[in-house]
This record gives C-alpha cells, structure tokens and sequence, in this order.
C-alpha cells in the first residue's frame, strides 16, 4: 500500500478573553473567558470540565474554585512530581494574589520522608493525617488552623484513597481524603492511565453517594483531550444526578486573542529505527542551517531512539545545538536543555513542560515540531506545543510540524483525509483509526481489575459495620458498576477481597504465631476453600459434600507444621501474583543510580537513577567501588529473558501454569547478544525469589503474542525446564501485556483459579 506523507495545514487558533470579569476576579487582570466560565460555574455544578487548550491558563482556573470556600482545605493532584513543584508555585502566587489564607504544601514521597519525625512520628500516613489534621503539627511556624491547599501526585492520592498506606495510619487518612477536601483539582488528567483514572472516578461516584456534593464539594478536571471511555462514565454519574458542566475554552467567537499560529503539518509513517533516526536528523541539520535563528525540539516515545538521535547530531557537528530532557534528565538540567535552540525529549515533556525561554522571544518559543505518536491523547497534546503565542507580539509567524504515526494508520483509511479541511477533518478522521485509541481504559475497568475497588469498599463496610450510612456500602459500588460496566456483584468481590486480604496477612505472620492466632485472622476460613480448592480439589469436594468440616482442616494447619507451611506458601504466592492488578507502577524493578561520565543519557550531569531493564538491554557498564559506571552503548539491544525449573513434567506444566496469572519462584534472569549469554553481578541483585506474570505460548497463542509486539508492550522470553524436556515460552509481567493477551481472546487463569476475564 502507498504510504507517502501527507500534507497539511492546521489554521491559526484563538481563544475568547473575558470581557465581564466577576468581581472576585479582577486580581487576575486580563483574564479568559474559560477562566471566568470555571469560576461561574463552579457555583453550582458538582463537577467542571475545562476543555481549554493547553498552555492556556486552565491552572488559573481550577484554582479560582477556591474562592468559592475560602476557608476550607484542598487539593490539586498534578501527574508528576515535577509539575507538583510547578504546580505549587503557580498556587502559591494565585493564593498570594486573591488574598487566601491557604497554607500551600507539596507532598511527593521524598517530601513526606523529609519531614522532620520529632512531632508526629516517621511514618508517612501519620505525618499527612496531621498535617491534614492541623498544619501547625508539622509545620510550626506557619500558625494554627489554616486551610491547606495540598499539590501533590496520583500516587499519593491513590494510596490515601485505597487504603494502601501502614495498616495503623490508613483507616485515619483515608478518611481525610474522603471527607476534608471542598475543592478537589485533577490536573492533565487525560495522560492518567487505567488504574489512576479508577482511583479519580472512585472518588467522584463516593463524593455523590455520600453526599459530599450536596455539602459543597467540587471538582475541578483539567483536560485538553478527554478520552471517550472517560466520557461514557460522565454520562453515567450524570444519570446518578451529579451535575457537570463541560467549559469549552475555543466555543467563544468574540474578542479572540491568538493562542497558536498556523502549521504546516506533514504525517509521515514511523520508520524502523535507524532509517527514522536518520530521517529525523537529516530534518534537523536542514532547518539548522537554513533557519539557524529558529526553535524547534523531538518528541519521541523511546528514550533509546532520543539518545541515539543525539549520537547522529554529535557526529555531525550539533552536539552544542541541542539539550536532552527525559525521565533520567535532573530538574536543573531540564532549565538548561530548554533554553538550547534543538531540544531532544521523551513524552516527560508532555506534562506540564512549556518550553519557556529566556528571555521570553516576542514570537513562539518553538518554531517546529517532530514527533512521534502512538494514540490521539498524546497527538493533540503534542501538536499544541509548537506555536504558542498567547501573550506573544508577533502571532503571524507559521510553524511546522512533522508527525510519525504507526504505518498501518495508512490502511486504516489516513489516505482518505481531507487535506484542505485543517484541524477539524484531521480531528475527525484520527477519531476514525483504530491504531490510535487507548483500548486498556475500558478493558482494565471491566476486567478483574474492578477487584482492587473492592479493598476500600470493604474498609470502608468494616468501619461503618451497624452504623448508620452502611447501606452507602453497596449504593457506591453499583454506582461504580454503572459507571466503569463492571458485571460481578458485591458479594463476589467482598468475599474474594477477603481472601486476598487473608492471604496478606497470612504470608507475613510467622508459623508458630499462625497456629496461635489462626482464628483471628479475617477471611482465614475463605482463604481455607480456596487453598483447598487449588492445591486439594477432591478435599474441597468432600467438604462441600459435608464428609469433612472446615473445622477439622483447620485442627491440620494448627498440628502440622508442614501443613501450615503449605498454607503460609500458598497465601504468599496468591498475595504476589495479583500484585500486577494492584501495583502502581508496572517497572519490574527499582531504579538504579548510575554515572554517566561519557554523556550518553545526560548532557550536562554525570548522574542520574536508571531503569535497570533499559540499563541492560542499551548499554555496557561497569562497577567501580559499588557505582555503577555506563562506558558505552550497544548498536544492537541486549535481550533481556528468564529462565525457571518446573518441578514436574512439561504436560504438568501445560496443564496446571501456560496462560495462568503464577508467581515464577527462584527464576533467573540472562542478558544475551543472539546466542551469547552476557554475564553481570548486577543479574544477581536484581533476581527476586518470587515473581508475578502470565507465561504464553508465542505458537499457540500467537495472535496475543503478535498483539504484545504490536502495541510494543514488554514480554520476555523464558526458558522452562521441565523433568522431561527445555522449552522456550514469553513471560509477560505487566498489567498492559495481561489486558493485552486476555483483550486477544486468550483464557487466563489465577492462581486460586479464578478466571481473568474482560466483560
């Protein structure tokens, strides 16, 4: 099929500046009219909707929420801890500027543990219950008794919000976050994935079913591209009576100001590495040498592909030109980079990074634009970088902008584009393309993955246990069913999280203290079933059938050590295997802090924190007195993969682990070039004895194992080694790369032999 490039032009945009501010607004000065529209509406509306594109001031208009409750405590969830420390200075001079008497704090994980541990203690829960509690606890000298607006991330929120925090702190600050916020500001949150978007949807059907809407709450959502899965739930929180109300920042067409010139836009399709590479650094020099007086940057997916790019401008000549900024780059570094004229990044710029100059250029601060995407998200967030002149003097200067998008876009029916129609066909038609949607949202929503809402659903029945307000219990979770189409009931989810929750406990308590203390433990006999159930299945039958009673299997697991022992391994393999459903981050291991004398990753800095994985496959390394050195980089990856002993015969383990959600015990990891195993020390600090994912089959399952590779998400080959024969299969540990196998049509098991399933 042809695939050559096509040609465009994106018209000049413009956004409607306020011409009757509210009096509460007048300190903004000239304010937009999206602005104003925020601030109006939030006066009687539950949830508002900014739309307004980005870099147009919709922080400004979150906050003006504020002033609705002056004097009530708040937060704003930004997606990175980068944009938290941005985020919190843009409020700070909001609240300084509207005369609030908010006290504003950023909380990131490092910022918590900064904390000083004299006053409250040196867990991290405690210390924000009390500070939500009462500032002055951990900050004296800020006063008594004033109302905190907290910035933090969707990590934090998460963990508050689903009780992930120390079982001594969790019940305290879950509790302040369901009920102490009257403004509650979601930030960017069309880049959340699957599992933070369920944390945020949580919290908006709880604040409807318990009534924190009706007491004033709002929530503010701040959003230039809203996903349609996101959309779908609206609508249903709408139908539960929650009032939102959608601000649409370009729908003014009187007293426009320019936000954004044109874009001679060219769509090409992505290209395998080195050819793209190559491509894109032949751009680069041509628009150096041609327009040395102009900006531009690279945004690309692959932080491989940004550094290799800069291998080719450094051969060339452009090593001064340019400045990297990815998710290794440090905060100072990132200043720098920005004001260099060629500016190399991955998606980390896609939140919150403006690009801002110094001094401020009287036109656009980037003139061109190439980049790479694989979804809509991301096209738009990206395209709305080149060409910013809000505020500008000169808003007549074009731009451009070259964008890769996956080579089939072009079977999918790019071709039949209107190449004169600008953004409103080009919107249109990518809304069209299969290739560019986020098929996980709805997918993790309507999986297995619904489970983890059920953790605080059943705190939150145990704490309301005879009270009143219990019956809100099962109202939030058929709310949250209607809203996310989950299809399992509440008992079915109640009586597996106790499992789950029984298992947890279970695994970390001590043989000798299980026998004690059995009976105390919390879902111990449903933990028994499913034990049974896996391991036993005629014993379950016989207890089904009345021949045996529970009783008498819990008498074994108090006698017999060895019997208990089996138990405690069992409830810990079960625990770790749904880790992948719960976990909030989906790298394998922790990062690594590196040194990068030879600036291969870093431009300036000689040291940074590294994915191991990435470390593996793209680069030669050394230790020198327990450092980690980086000395050079591979032309062709590394492959990372496993190997695991069975204990059984290869039919045994067709039968009872292929296409099943297990924990690999005592696996071991190899880094080979082809044939060649290429040993490292550093293999041995990162093996664990316990760890979770789905092994497949790439032959018999490979319509998945195609669907992996497509959607470019990780697997691993693995050997197995049976009793009886070596084969290799494709280990996948993440929760995208099981969506994807089980969104494929493949069955997945767990490990208490449950079905993984997709409504």
């Amino acid at each position: 099929m042809n695939r050559e490039p096509l040609t465009l032009t994106l018209e000049p945009k413009s956004i409607a500046a306020c011409s009757n501010l509210p009096a509460e607004l007048t300190f903004l000065g000239n304010a937009l009219q999206h602005q104003a529209d925020v601030f109006l509406k939030s006066r009687d509306h539950d949830i508002i909707i900014d739309l307004a594109p980005t870099g147009t001031g919709k922080t400004k208009a979150g906050l003006s929420v504020l002033l609705h409750q002056p004097n009530k405590t708040a937060i704003y969830i930004a997606p990175t801890n980068a944009l938290v420390y941005q985020q919190k200075e843009a409020a700070e001079k909001f609240v300084r500027d509207a005369g609030l008497n908010h006290v504003v704090i950023s909380i990131s994980a490092k910022e918590v543990q900064a904390w000083s541990n004299d006053r409250v203690g040196s867990r991290p829960g405690e210390k924000i219950y009390n500070l939500l509690r009462n500032p002055a606890t951990i900050f004296p000298e800020i006063g008594a008794n004033r109302p905190v607006l907290l910035v933090t991330n969707p990590d934090i929120f998460y963990y508050a919000a689903f009780f992930k925090y120390n079982k001594l702190d969790q019940v305290n600050i879950a509790s302040s976050f369901y009920s102490k916020f009257a403004t509650v500001i979601f930030d960017e949150f069309h880049l959340y994935d699957a599992k933070q978007l369920v944390s945020l949807l949580f919290y908006l059907a709880l604040s409807k079913v318990f009534g924190f809407f009706k007491q004033g709450r709002r929530v503010v959502l701040l959003t230039a591209t809203p996903e349609p899965a996101c959309e779908e739930a609206f609508k249903s929180l709408e139908a539960e009576g929650v009032k939102i109300a959608r601000i649409d920042g370009e729908a003014e067409n009187t007293h426009l100001l320019p936000s954004q010139t044109s874009v001679q836009l060219q769509l090409r399709p992505e290209l395998e590495r080195d050819q793209l590479l190559k491509e894109i650094a032949d751009e680069i020099c041509q628009r150096f040498q041609n327009k040395s007086n102009q900006n531009g940057a690279v945004i690309l997916d692959s932080k491989d592909y940004i550094n290799r790019l800069a291998d080719l401008l450094k051969a060339r000549g452009y090593g001064q030109y340019f400045g990297r900024i990815t998710g290794s780059t440090p905060a100072q570094e990132r200043l720098w980079a920005a004001q260099q004229p060629i500016i190399l990044a991955t998606s980390t710029v896609d939140v919150g990074f403006n690009f801002e100059r110094h001094p401020d250029p009287p036109r656009q601060n980037l003139d061109w634009l190439i980049f790479s995407t694989r979804d809509r998200a991301s096209f738009w967030q990206r395209i709305g970088r080149v060409g910013r002149v809000l505020g500008k003097l000169e808003t007549h200067i074009p731009s451009d902008a070259i964008a890769y998008l996956p080579d089939i876009a072009w079977e999918q029916g790019l071709t039949d584009l209107d190449l004169s129609g600008g953004r409103e066909a080009l919107k249109q038609k990518l809304s069209e393309l299969p290739c560019l949607e986020r098929p996980f949202l709805k997918a993790y929503w309507q999986s297995e993955a619904f489970l983890e809402i059920a953790r605080p659903l059943l705190e939150m029945e145990e704490m309301l246990d005879n009270l009143s307000g219990s019956e809100l219990i099962l109202q939030l979770f058929e709310t949250l069913k209607l809203t996310l189409g989950g299809k399992r009931t509440w008992q079915d989810y109640r009586y597996r999280m106790k499992v789950l929750r029984a298992a947890e406990k279970l695994s970390k308590t001590s043989l000798k203290s299980i026998k004690k203390e059995w009976k105390y433990i919390k879902g111990g006999q449903a933990l028994i079933k499913r034990f049974l159930g896996a391991k036993y299945p005629e014993r379950l039958q016989e207890i089904d059938a009345g021949i045996v009673t529970l009783e008498e299997w819990e008498e074994e697991f108090r006698e017999y050590e060895d019997v208990a022992e089996e138990l405690k391994d069992f409830a810990e393999e079960l625990s770790i295997s749904y880790t992948p459903l719960f976990q909030f981050r989906s790298t394998l291991f922790e990062s690594l802090h590196i040194f990068d004398p030879h600036g291969l990753l870093l431009d300036q800095s000689e040291e940074t924190d590294l994915d191991p994985i990435h470390l593996l496959r793209y680069y030669e390394f050394a230790t020198q007195d327990e450092d980690i050195v980086v000395t050079s980089r591979v032309e062709i990856p590394y492959q990372i993969s496993f190997r695991w002993r069975y204990f059984g015969s290869r039919q045994e383990f067709l039968n009872t682990q292929i296409n099943k959600l297990i924990v690999l015990k005592n696996s071991n990891i190899e880094r080979k070039m082809g044939d060649a195993i290429a040993p490292t020390p550093l293999l041995n600090q990162l093996e664990t004895s316990l760890l979770p994912g789905v092994i497949i089959c790439p032959i018999s399952s490979a319509v998945a194992f195609y669907r992996l590779k497509k959607e470019r998400i990780p697997s691993y080959p693995i050997t197995v080694r049976c009793n009886d024969v070596e084969k290799e299969y494709a280990f996948v540990p993440g929760i995208a790369g099981i969506l994807t196998v089980a969104m494929s049509g493949l069955k997945i098991r767990l490990l208490d032999e449950e079905n993984f399933w997709i409504a």
